[in-house]
């Protein structure tokens, strides 16, 4: 209970106490804007270098997967899209790669990113039909589903947010318990899929599920 609690590290006169996972957040946010700014520097058209050439493959392959989810005519969001698995990618796995605690075991992190899928889902449908689509459609097939429909503005956030929480927690207990009750040697693979891989998956689908939402709600 004491590894998952988040601390306060500092208090700021305007914004108060600021949590261990919102300084961690930062660090994140930090580093990759430093990130692109440093590898986005001296791009050629002529005679690209090594790392350009894979940051363009790597950029070409995750708007050509967004774009098979939600359509090249939509092609807008993909750069919210990508920036959200960055972060999730960076936060998941910064556990055994800097020994921070990973914000995304905060309940609150992983709610303010379902939050704003939340705010880009509807969004979404709203300029691709317009309000007056938008709104009807909360009636149909007929009137009497409405409340369910409404309903589910809710629920998409709350099992994106829940999804990510939980699975995250989960990998974390379990790794614990096998620190605590068995050998040193036994957690290290257990600690490679739980902190890198699972963390991995879980930005993968927390995107996918944002797009799959951003394209129900487009149709």
């Amino acid at each position: 209970m004491e590894e998952l609690n988040c601390e306060t590290v500092f208090h700021l006169p305007v914004l108060g106490a600021i949590s261990e996972s919102v300084v961690v957040t930062w660090i994140i946010m930090a580093v990759l804007v430093i990130a692109s700014i440093l590898l986005t520097r001296n791009l050629r058209v002529e005679n690209p270098g090594k790392v350009q050439i894979a940051l363009e493959a790597a950029i070409g392959w995750a708007q050509d997967f967004f774009e098979g989810i939600i359509g090249k005519e939509n092609r807008k969001y993909t750069p919210y899209l990508i920036t959200i698995i960055l972060y999730l990618a960076a936060a998941n796995t910064i556990a055994p790669l800097c020994g921070f605690k990973p914000p995304t075991k905060d309940l609150n992190v992983t709610a303010a990113l379902a939050i704003m899928s939340m705010f880009v889902i509807e969004f979404s449908g709203i300029r691709k039909n317009g309000v007056v689509h938008w709104v009807k459609h909360f009636a149909r097939p007929v009137p009497i589903v409405a409340p369910i429909m409404v309903l589910e503005i809710v629920i998409r956030p709350l099992s994106l947010c829940m999804r990510l929480f939980g699975n995250m927690l989960a990998g974390f207990v379990v790794l614990e318990l096998l620190k605590c009750f068995v050998p040193l040697i036994i957690p290290i693979p257990v600690s490679f899929y739980f902190d890198i891989f699972d963390g991995l998956l879980q930005a993968y689908v927390f995107v996918f599920l944002t797009a799959i939402f951003m394209t129900e709600e487009m149709e």
